[in-house]
């Protein structure tokens, strides 16, 4: 788990998706880069660092600096507060149950965003929209929405519905600056989340893992992109990449995503 370049590449691409913003609609889909079919994937949430050769896309925080010359995605955390950043919310927006912040189990310094009301999405959307269009400024072609499935760790108080309700607003802002915008999450739910919500392609951690990327992969086809990590392979890493349903964008890295040089860093592709 953890965490634009959207370059117009004509001035008339440029004014058609102004044009379509200001009407309150997302840009043509051919105005929007899609990720690589097939490209080396890095994960780079622990520490930003330059991408080995040959990597075509890469992934980093949404305060980390763009990548340059590889498919740049942003992570923001989209439905979950993130690590130090608690403070920076409303106490209204942050989920509660007998007066305490209801926390993700295995991220306790994470809070779940309160998505049960369109009042409160709207909310929600307005500070995320923000950090959408810093990644957009910043030259993201991408943004990855973690924590879509916070609703199964809300003890019944959110529901697919509420957040999916919010994810279609993050989707559409995205796209209306001309940012693909990638699932995380709630592989069950793919089929529902592309065709309401728009997303575009899939960010997996650990499909292979968890049996998850063929159901991922009967919605997006090619366009799911795998972490996998060293501690929790279902077999070793070249039978993985051998086996029918790995997609072919996939990494095997460590689970603390450390920088090369630092101790534990493993970065690994089917190509090694």
């Amino acid at each position: 788990m953890m965490r634009m370049r959207r370059r117009m590449t004509t001035l008339l691409a440029g004014a058609l998706a102004f044009g379509l913003t200001l009407a309150g609609c997302a840009p043509a889909h051919e105005a929007i880069r899609m990720p690589p079919q097939g490209a080396i994937p890095d994960y780079q949430l622990g520490s930003a660092y330059p991408p080995v050769d040959g990597v075509g896309l890469v992934v980093r925080d949404r305060a980390a600096a763009v990548p340059h010359g590889v498919y740049a995605v942003c992570y923001v955390n989209g439905f979950q507060t993130q690590p130090g950043e608690r403070a920076d919310w409303p106490e209204d927006l942050l989920l509660h149950r007998d007066g305490a912040a209801v926390t993700d189990p295995n991220w306790p310094d994470e809070v779940l965003l309160d998505t049960s009301t369109a009042a409160h999405r709207e909310r929600i959307e307005s500070v995320i929209g923000q950090w959408i269009e810093g990644c957009a400024e910043a030259g993201f072609d991408a943004v990855e929405l973690d924590n879509l499935d916070s609703y199964t760790r809300s003890g019944g108080e959110l529901s697919l519905e509420d957040n999916l309700a919010l994810a279609q607003a993050l989707v559409a802002r995205g796209h209306a600056l001309g940012l693909a915008v990638a699932q995380k999450n709630a592989a069950e739910h793919s089929a529902v989340l592309h065709g309401r919500a728009g997303f575009d392609f899939v960010i997996a951690e650990e499909c292979a893992a968890y049996d998850e990327c063929q159901v991922y992969a009967e919605v997006y086809g090619e366009r799911v992109i795998d972490v996998e990590y060293t501690d929790n392979l279902p077999q070793p890493f070249a039978q993985l990449c051998r086996a029918p349903h790995t997609p072919a964008s996939v990494v095997l890295r460590d689970r603390r995503l450390a920088a090369p040089g630092e101790p534990g860093h493993v970065f690994l592709t089917c190509s090694d």
